[in-house]
């Protein structure tokens, strides 16, 4: 989905929201342009990891390959800065950059700051103990969203695939407690507990069918080991071990993996310009060119002229013995 509404300070709005809603996402910000790109300085836009663009940046061509590199970009956890041009503006790029020959903008140029950005955790501690809370302010410490919910109040609604569970219920309705969380498929799932408690809690759990690779995802004792701690100190390693994982991107959402590029080769209708990256229709509309046995389809002239000029310039090179 694109979404062209949004503009100047509605994009870092949106930002807000969905950092706050724990989604991670990539703020594009436009900080140097050379006409006649249609991008200005200062434009802004957003895009989510699964693909969905809001705002603008400049025109067609600007946009596909804007939303590949933030794909990118989530995935790596690595801010880019892009210079989008003809191949006479990429011969004098400083290190650094990533440069992009877009040959649809004719003469125009720009340069566009992505950084990818993480959304505010939701962490939920199930349990009424010092460290349960403990744990709680220390992760709302950090700006994170934390609750703290009692064994016999928690179900799955209180959940969802973006969360982080932490079990701290010591003995009360532990494997109950356990059922709940895993059937919410959480980002986290962690128990506070002895290694032979954990392992009682888990064999209860398998016998009641959970599959083994489910229960390989449980951390049980949760937390990182600090040696010998108070109770109120184990909140402290536990919440060490979740922010070693998330700076390790260990709860970046599926969707992230996941190119626009790689959804679009699946519709038969649809089509990349192998030059530019951009969306085009699969059709007599779009330019069609063969080239050894395959036919590429082309966002405009330009970008068609490129391709007849030097194939090989533009297609992934095959791997020689």
């Amino acid at each position: 989905m694109i979404d062209h509404s949004l503009d100047g300070w509605a994009v870092v709005e949106k930002a807000v929201e969905l950092a706050r809603r724990g989604e991670d996402f990539v703020l594009a910000t436009v900080v140097w342009r050379q006409g006649p790109s249609s991008g200005k300085h200062g434009s802004r836009a957003i895009v989510t990891a699964s693909g969905e663009l809001h705002g603008w940046i400049g025109g067609a061509c600007a946009e596909p390959v804007l939303i590949r590199e933030a794909t990118r970009a989530l995935a790596d956890r690595q801010p880019r800065l892009l210079l989008l041009g003809t191949t006479d503006e990429l011969s004098q790029v400083p290190e650094g950059m990533t440069h992009i020959a877009i040959s649809c903008q004719s003469d125009g140029a720009m340069q566009i700051y992505i950084e990818p950005v993480q959304g505010a955790p939701h962490l939920v501690v199930v349990g009424h103990s010092p460290m349960a809370q403990t744990l709680c302010q220390l992760a709302i410490d950090l700006n994170w969203r934390a609750e703290v919910i009692d064994g016999p109040e928690f179900t799955t609604a209180n959940i969802d695939t973006h969360a982080l569970v932490v079990v701290a219920t010591q003995g009360h309705g532990d494997e109950e407690v356990m059922e709940q969380a895993i059937a919410g498929g959480p980002a986290y799932l962690g128990v506070v507990a002895s290694r032979r408690r954990g392992e009682a809690i888990l064999g209860y759990l398998a016998d009641r069918g959970v599959p083994q690779s489910v229960l390989d995802r449980v951390h049980v004792p949760a937390g990182l080991d600090l040696g010998h701690t108070s109770h109120r100190e184990v909140a402290v390693a536990v919440l060490a071990e979740l922010v070693q994982l998330r700076a390790a991107g260990a709860f970046i959402s599926d969707h992230a993996a996941e190119t626009t590029t790689q959804s679009i080769t699946t519709d038969p209708s649809k089509a990349i310009d192998p030059v530019c990256g951009m969306t085009v229709a699969a059709d007599r509309t779009s330019r069609p060119l063969e080239y050894n046995g395959a036919t590429y389809f082309f966002c405009c002239p330009g970008c068609h002229d490129a391709f007849a000029k030097n194939p090989a310039a533009h297609l992934p090179q095959e791997a020689t013995c």
